[in-house]
């Protein structure tokens, strides 16, 4: 591990990075869960953000997701 690396994610003895997962069927759902999570005390790393759809029968389905990194803040 580079000493860069170590100091950007390691910055205190017990800092460690931490991962939460969103998930909803709806757009508006996912962007209410994020907004909650992040009024919390984290500091946010970075959000990756993903929509997937899939087809049954004649319905269109859409799965919208969202990977946090954050540090909670102390």
């Amino acid at each position: 591990m580079t000493s860069f690396f170590h100091l950007l994610f390691y910055n205190n003895p017990g800092d460690r990075m931490k991962v939460a997962i969103f998930d909803a069927e709806d757009e508006k759902d996912l962007e209410e869960d994020i907004n909650d999570f992040l009024s919390s005390s984290v500091e946010v790393i970075d959000i990756k953000y993903q929509v997937s759809t899939s087809i049954y029968e004649e319905e269109q389905i859409f799965c919208f997701s969202a990977m946090i990194l954050y540090f909670e803040k102390t």
